[in-house]
C-alpha cells in the first residue's frame, strides 16, 4: 500500500508545526504568488511521503522536474526546509544550471557543430561528468566528508569561485535535484517536426542543432537520470504559460539584485520570450510525454494553484 497520503492528523500535525517557518522563509526570499492552501495541501503531504521511506544505505535522489519558472526550485527548497528542520532528515540540493560547461567549451562546441551550441540549458551543455562525481561523492560519503556543492550565476554566465561554493559535510538522507528537463526521455527522430518557431527557423532550419542536443541526451543524460528514485513533474497549462513564467521569473530576479553587473544582463520581455524558444521543442515533448511515467504529477494553473494529478 502506497504511504502517500494527501490528509490525516500527521499532515496536519506536520503543517501546523511549519507553518510559519515556510513563510518566513518566503517573504525572506521574495517568493510571492503561493496559493492558500499551498503549503497544506502539497508541500506537507510531500514531505510526510519522504520522511516516511524507509531507511537506505544511499541517498534518495530525488528530481523535480517543470518548464522554466514552474516553481521546481522553490518546491524543492520548502520540501528541503521541512525535512531539516521538522523530521530530522539531512538533505542537499542543486540544479542542472549548476551543471553548465564554460562559455569557452560551449564556443568550441558552437564552432565545431552548430552556433547555437552556445546557448547554455539544452542537453549537451551541461558537464555531467561533474554531476556524477557530486552523486559519488554524496552517496558514498562518511561523516566527515566534505562535498563542495557546484554553484552557478547565471546572469553572468560562469560558475562561481569555487571557494564561494556550499560544501556538505556528511552523507545527507535526500539529494534533491531540480532540472527543467529532468528525467525525460529522448524524443523519437522517426518523424522530427520541421521548426517549431521562430528561433528554430531562423538559426535552425535543417534541425542540425535540435537532432544534436537529443542525441545528447540519449547518453550521459539518460544514465544519470536512471539514479533517480522520486520523478516529481510540475506540469503548466501550456507553452505559453512557460514564457509567462519565465518572464515573471527575470523580473523577480531584477528585484532581487543589486549588483550592477548582473543588473545588466536583464533579460528585456522580448529577449526572454526568444530565449525560452530553445527549449520549446523539448518542453513540448515533457509536457506530452512525461505525465506518463513521472512518479508524481502536480499540476499548476494559470493562477498559481497546484494539485495532485498522479501519485504513488
Amino acid at each position: 500500500m502506497s504511504r502517500f497520503r494527501t490528509e490525516g492528523k500527521d499532515i496536519y500535525d506536520l503543517f501546523d508545526r511549519s507553518e510559519n517557518k515556510l513563510r518566513e522563509y518566503a517573504q525572506e526570499n521574495n517568493i510571492r504568488d503561493i496559493s492558500e492552501n499551498f503549503y497544506l495541501e502539497i508541500i506537507s503531504p510531500l514531505v510526510n511521503y519522504l520522511a516516511s521511506l524507509p531507511k537506505k544505505a544511499t541517498p534518495y535522489f530525488i528530481c523535480l522536474t517543470g518548464g522554466q519558472g514552474s516553481g521546481k526550485t522553490t518546491m524543492s527548497e520548502f520540501i528541503q526546509l521541512v525535512l531539516t528542520e521538522f523530521c530530522n532528515k539531512r538533505t542537499v540540493g542543486f540544479s542542472i544550471d549548476d551543471l553548465y560547461k564554460t562559455q569557452e567549451e560551449r564556443k568550441k562546441l558552437a564552432d565545431e557543430i552548430h552556433p547555437l551550441c552556445e546557448v547554455r540549458g539544452m542537453p549537451g551543455t551541461h558537464d555531467m561528468s561533474l554531476g556524477f562525481d557530486l552523486f559519488e561523492s554524496l552517496s558514498k560519503a562518511n561523516n566527515s566528508t566534505k562535498t563542495a556543492i557546484p554553484a552557478f550565476n547565471k546572469p553572468l554566465d560562469r560558475h562561481y569561485p569555487k571557494n564561494e561554493w556550499k560544501v556538505f559535510t556528511g552523507k545527507p538522507d535526500f539529494i534533491f535535484f531540480d532540472a527543467w528537463c529532468g528525467g525525460v526521455k529522448p524524443i523519437s527522430e522517426d518523424n522530427w517536426d520541421p521548426p517549431i518557431n521562430k528561433l528554430e527557423e531562423e538559426m535552425d532550419p535543417k534541425g542540425v542543432w535540435s537532432k544534436w542536443s537529443n542525441q545528447e541526451l540519449s547518453g550521459d543524460y539518460q544514465k544519470f537520470f536512471s539514479l533517480i528514485d522520486l520523478l516529481i513533474l510540475i506540469r503548466v497549462p501550456s507553452m505559453e504559460h512557460v514564457f509567462q513564467s519565465r518572464w515573471l521569473q527575470e523580473q523577480t530576479l531584477e528585484k532581487n539584485t543589486s549588483n550592477p553587473e548582473m543588473l545588466e544582463k536583464i533579460m528585456t520581455q522580448e529577449e526572454v520570450y526568444r530565449f525560452v524558444m530553445h527549449y520549446e521543442r523539448l518542453t513540448r515533448h515533457i509536457l506530452k510525454d512525461m505525465p506518463n511515467y513521472c512518479d508524481i504529477l502536480i499540476d499548476r494553473d494559470e493562477s498559481f494553484n497546484f494539485r495532485f494529478t498522479s501519485i504513488p
